[in-house]
């Protein structure tokens, strides 16, 4: 095995310039992490109009709104230019494959969604592809078929389920990541090679100014709580970091939890621990009530602001325009939807790395050699 020559702290240079399309772009998480990484992404492409302003404002980047089902390779090809790498990313809402989604079928539509990002591949032919994903797509015919179709254009494909703590990121979440290439074997990273320490609740967010429920902080309109009734209230008073809703007197205890069958919901109404990781930021994570998303020591549930962090977007990282309302709905579902940008970045550089490889082989033999993994 080759030593990995695109580590954080020495980034192997090709000379060959690789240019990045990001689909399902959402609000840049993937993309973010891949410019941090060195790659050139031209273009970012989304349904979602909320999309625009946060994939705009922080990368280089252009975005296109457009349904992927919509998309001709021409769309995408005049992004690229000539003479380098093409890397095609296509992170598909994976919400069809969530253990959260109780409802999916066979013939949800979403389910197309990777059929598209197929078909794109097939009439594009990058050299490079990614997708990052639920680790419960690994093992659906969807997926499977999505595969075959690469190996059947001679692509190399590795796939890995991640657990993205290793890479630094804050909480609990695995995550599939799928890496092929056409010049020749390809790998993620591993996480020493990415070189970053894990990060707690504590080392991520301990230093925002503090924040009663309800409040908006005076430098920073992301920096904020949501309103909590008089009964939530009391409950999250009653909680402690780690604990759950079964640590509450009886009078706070909710009805769905008082019956004898069903589920129970141990993790909702619980305050993360400043020592450990956060759980997994859903959608939904600015609700007390909607999982473990309690602050460890202020009676409230985490700021907007705060569940960005945990994804391990910037902290000046811009989500609405200067001045223009904060929906919470829809800022809570853009950064629960987002690729944590440094698995963005460790996919970045395990691109780089591969490259320089196989750019590296391909001038000492004359030829077109292909690259080690």
């Amino acid at each position: 095995m080759h030593c990995f020559e695109g580590t954080r702290n020495q980034k192997q240079r090709s000379n060959r310039k690789i240019w990045a399309v990001d689909l399902f772009c959402g609000a840049g998480g993937l993309t973010h992490g891949l410019e941090r990484a060195g790659i050139d992404v031209q273009l970012g492409i989304d349904i979602d109009p909320a999309c625009e302003y946060p994939f705009s404002a922080n990368n280089k980047a252009k975005f296109l709104l457009k349904p992927v089902e919509e998309l001709t390779a021409s769309d995408i090809e005049r992004f690229f230019r000539k003479n380098g790498i093409r890397l095609l990313a296509g992170c598909a809402p994976c919400q069809t494959f969530s253990t959260y989604n109780q409802k999916a079928t066979p013939d949800d539509k979403r389910w197309w969604l990777l059929r598209q990002f197929s078909r794109l591949v097939r009439e594009i032919c990058p050299e490079l592809v990614t997708m990052e994903n639920v680790p419960r797509l690994r093992g659906q015919g969807v997926f499977e078929e999505f595969i075959g179709a690469l190996r059947d254009a001679n692509y190399h494909v590795d796939i890995e389920t991640v657990n993205c703590e290793d890479y630094g990121i804050p909480q609990h979440r695995q995550r599939l990541v799928l890496l092929a290439s056409s010049l020749g074997p390809i790998r993620l990273i591993s996480p020493s090679e990415f070189s970053t320490d894990r990060t707690t609740v504590r080392e991520s967010i301990a230093d925002l100014p503090p924040l009663k429920a309800g409040e908006v902080d005076e430098t920073d309109p992301l920096h904020q709580a949501a309103i909590l009734s008089d009964l939530n209230k009391k409950r999250i008073e009653a909680s402690k970091p780690g604990g759950t809703w079964r640590d509450w007197r009886e009078t706070l205890v909710a009805d769905c939890h008082r019956k004898g069958t069903g589920k129970t919901y141990p993790s909702v109404y619980g305050r993360m621990c400043w020592d450990e990781l956060a759980p997994t930021i859903t959608t939904q994570f600015f609700g007390f009530g909607n999982g473990r998303f309690g602050h460890p020591a202020q009676d409230r549930a985490i700021s907007l602001r705060e569940g960005a962090i945990l994804q391990s977007f910037p902290k000046d990282y811009a989500f609405v325009p200067p001045g223009n309302p904060i929906h919470r709905k829809s800022v809570g579902r853009l950064i629960g939807n987002a690729v944590p940008p440094k698995l963005g970045e460790a996919i970045g550089l395990s691109v780089l790395g591969h490259v320089a490889r196989w750019d590296r082989d391909r001038r000492k033999t004359g030829s077109g050699a292909k690259a080690d993994a």
